[in-house]
């Protein structure tokens, strides 16, 4: 090391006291130099860096496979929504959905699964039920380091459909029952729906030696009598009320009478189109023909004894009245009932409509029986009504909705009702379940 005597060697006496002080600071930076070791950390650092790296990029690598697999589990969700809401052609409403997310079946290695019911899980047996996977292989980047092959990234969803072909609806929020089946009736519900908005507790009582034979039973409220019911498609209870169909339909109705007399039909009759303020009643042996359009009984009720007849085509019974008066309709067993609601107009697709306004649990019996056969709905909200009848062959279309329900006899009832342009009962829907 050079000393400060040599450093100061040749310096004139008269400038040594000036360079001294930046000689000894030279001196104290070389010393300093002599004993710094931070040059480790740069080469610890330069060796752990590749492996730094390595881990961010494999961090980054896996944070894709959860982003794959989130965007596949929403593709999954949404097309077994859309599958078990269709009801047909699953498959295909399925990929459609997938593609749409970008996992359209046999590109870029996805396999799109669509089974209904479940091959697995809790409703392997259900068959409304619609499973969808979804798989699709993730080459691997950095992670070859740690392993080898694809890694495979799979969504499954289960969804579980409520196909809307209902044809019995009873609407009454809180009766116990608001239907009912006794005795020994037996109700066959022919590829349709029994729908109950009661969340009573029972909503549907089945009773006796009854039965019921239908695709699906869906309650708000809970069932008693269960082992007396048969579904294709299940017994559901604390399921939301369904709409009512025909909430929007209200016919004007007349503030005076076509008609003040009574009509009590002994032979053949036929009468037309108007406001009816006298009972009619059709007597055993008789025939009423009804010509085409709405018949309004204003106060009146509609009485037909076994063994009569009354038919109609393109008739809409509308029963209303007002303050204490109201009509309502008897029908006896074996009577011989023949009518089939109007395709167009306020009332298409309704045989029989109860005014909104009508007491509550007002009675109406349509108890024909076998021969008794409504084409369309009969409607009536605010009605306590007892049913018997339909023979569900030469009647492929009776909708009934009433405030209350009592399936009194034996009665074959099936909705192929499309081309009579009225509304169907119960939507469309799927819930995830899985």
């Amino acid at each position: 090391m050079i000393s400060s005597a040599g450093l100061e060697a040749g310096i004139p006496s008269r400038m040594r006291l000036q360079v001294r002080p930046v000689v000894v600071a030279w001196r104290a930076h070389l010393r300093r130099f002599a004993r710094d070791e931070s040059g480790s950390y740069a080469i610890l650092v330069a060796l752990l860096l590749p492996v730094l790296v390595g881990a961010a990029g494999l961090g980054t690598e896996v944070a894709w496979w959860f982003y794959k697999h989130k965007n596949m589990m929403s593709a999954a969700d949404s097309a077994a929504v859309s599958a078990a809401t269709a009801g047909t052609n699953l498959l295909t409403e399925a990929n459609a959905i997938t593609a749409f997310y970008g996992y359209a079946n046999g590109v870029d290695n996805v396999t799109v699964a669509v089974n209904q019911p479940p091959a697995t899980g809790s409703f392997a047996s259900g068959t409304l039920a619609v499973e969808v996977i979804i798989t699709q292989p993730q080459q691997r980047l950095l992670s070859a380091l740690f392993g080898s092959g694809t890694v495979p990234i799979t969504a499954r969803a289960v969804a579980l459909g409520n196909v809307g072909t209902g044809c019995v609806l009873a609407l009454d929020p809180t009766a116990s029952p608001a239907a009912s089946v006794k005795g020994s009736a037996q109700v066959n519900l022919i590829n349709c729906n029994l729908y109950d908005n009661s969340s009573g507790g029972p909503a549907l009582a089945v009773t006796g030696t009854s039965t019921v034979n239908a695709r699906m039973v869906a309650v708000v409220g809970g069932v008693t009598g269960t082992s007396n019911i048969t579904t294709t498609a299940g017994i559901r209870t604390g399921v939301r009320p369904t709409p009512d169909p025909y909430a929007n339909v209200t016919p004007t109705m007349p503030s005076h009478c076509d008609y003040s007399n009574k009509f009590n039909v002994k032979g053949t009759t036929a009468l037309s189109p108007g406001s009816y303020c006298g009972d009619i009643s059709v007597n055993a042996g008789a025939t009423l023909t009804l010509d085409p359009g709405i018949y309004y009984l204003k106060g009146s009720n509609l009485s037909v004894a076994g063994n009569a007849t009354i038919t109609g085509t393109g008739v809409t019974l509308v029963f209303t009245g007002s303050g204490s008066s109201w009509s309502s309709a008897n029908i006896g067993s074996n009577a011989n009932v023949m009518l089939t609601a109007p395709t167009s107009g306020v009332t298409a697709g309704i045989a029989m409509y109860g005014d909104r306004n009508m007491p509550v649990g007002t009675t109406f019996n349509l108890t024909g029986g076998g021969t008794q056969n409504l084409a369309g709905a009969i409607y009536l909200p605010k009605g306590d009504l007892s049913f018997s009848g339909g023979n569900g062959t030469s009647t492929t279309c009776t909708q009934i909705i009433a405030d209350t329900i009592t399936f009194v006899g034996n009665s074959n009832v099936q909705v192929n009702c499309a081309a009579m342009g009225g509304s169907p009962i119960g939507t469309a829907t799927a819930q995830l379940v899985e």
